[in-house]
């Protein structure tokens, strides 16, 4: 029984609550809705979301862009509060913190989940070909042999005529290896290139999406740096913007903890892989966070000067199809966004954004099940175009 002393307090929680009930309460996200459709219609075993939106900046609060090298640059600053150890514009005025929004459907998912995120490694592999372009020490210019000479060479193919641009953007017309692997087969880099010389390419400057041209820029990095693709996007974005749930696997199968599991479109039990299925290409373990984490900064401008992200967003290339790590998706609103998505055994992951990074979407099914387009299409509506009062 409570004593005398703490029924006026019990008394006025009560009537807390009480004026809580009585008070409209905001309307659940629409994609809250939507998700559950990857389950029901699109069979997937469960299925995660977590979107993320930046307010905007309160007067005189500035806003924070890439600064030379974001390697190089180490100025002390006082941490924000949601991106420890970076610079705020202005210490008087701070940044708001983004609001975050969870959701899940079926078993086994959680938010700090680690899985595979498949192609969405060709944005990072991209973001650290265009750090080497700001810094000089290569050119999208670049013919592939001028830095991997005899590389590249097979019927119908010269690495002396195609550029890392070409790489950059699909439109080299070399062979997808994956398409005789299937993304099951490990390789090195080297056989990976030499499986898709044995095919035929396709028409140079036709945009053909193929994961070798980024297990050869994987290569580019390597050659240029003297370290892999993967300890270069480590001290480049992974440290600085603090994405500890972010690896590299190299050949490790397992993934770290926590996580949940991962299924072939049949069934089949497949949370342990050899990533060198697909390398420099899709090898890279993330979360939900740290994947919007990744995309807020770099649309943003914090990772790429102001030139070299406009050439990420260049579509023109690839005729429209994709950028430069990047591809755009026009919405039946009107709102265009970009990102990237990834396949890989057992997982399939999208993350979309608006151009300046404030708004980011990233969910995910733990099954390589293809995804409806109508269904993806659904959710990315319902996250980014406004609904009806």
């Amino acid at each position: 029984m409570p004593t005398s002393r703490s029924t006026p307090a019990i008394l006025l929680a009560a009537a807390l609550i009480g004026l809580a009930a009585g008070r409209p309460q905001p309307a659940a996200p629409a994609t809250d809705a939507t998700l559950p459709l990857l389950t029901t219609r699109g069979k997937a075993p469960a299925a995660a979301l977590l979107s993320r939106t930046q307010p905007e900046p309160p007067p005189g609060a500035g806003t924070l862009r890439h600064q030379a090298s974001p390697v190089s640059a180490r100025r002390p600053a006082r941490p924000d509060p949601e991106q420890p150890g970076t610079e705020r514009p202005d210490p008087a005025a701070p940044s708001p913190r983004p609001s975050l929004h969870f959701a899940r459907t079926g078993p086994s998912l959680s938010r700090a989940d680690h899985f595979r995120v498949g192609s969405i490694t060709k944005t990072f592999i991209a973001t650290v070909v265009l750090q080497l372009a700001a810094e000089h020490r290569l050119s999208l210019s670049d013919p592939v042999a001028h830095h991997l000479p005899g590389l590249v060479r097979g019927p119908g193919v010269d690495g002396r005529t195609i550029t890392l641009r070409a790489l950059l953007t699909h439109t080299s017309g070399l062979y997808d290896f994956t398409a005789v692997t299937r993304g099951t087969v490990p390789l090195t880099p080297a056989l990976a290139v030499r499986t898709a010389l044995a095919h035929r390419p396709s028409s140079k400057g036709r945009w053909a999406y193929s994961n070798t041209n980024y297990v050869v820029l994987g290569m580019v990095v390597e050659r240029i740096t003297g370290n892999s693709y993967a300890t270069e996007a480590e001290r480049r974005i992974l440290r600085p913007l603090h994405l500890t749930g972010t690896s590299f696997p190299g050949a490790r199968t397992t993934l770290p903890s926590p996580h949940g599991r991962a299924f072939t479109s049949g069934g089949r039990d497949v949370t342990a892989l050899d990533p060198r299925v697909a390398g420099a290409a899709g090898e890279l373990i993330s979360t939900l966070a740290d994947l919007n984490r990744f995309y807020a900064a770099l649309l943003s401008g914090r990772l790429l000067p102001a030139p070299l992200l406009r050439e990420m967003f260049n579509t023109r290339p690839a005729h429209g199809h994709y950028g430069m790590g990047l591809y755009p998706r026009t919405l039946p609103c009107g709102t265009t966004v970009w990102g990237h998505n990834g396949r890989i055994t057992g997982s399939y992951v999208r993350t979309a954004a608006t151009r300046d990074g404030r708004r980011v979407v990233t969910f995910r099914v733990n099954t390589d099940k293809p995804t409806e387009p109508a269904l993806e299409s659904a959710l990315l509506t319902a996250e980014f175009c406004p609904r009806a009062p």
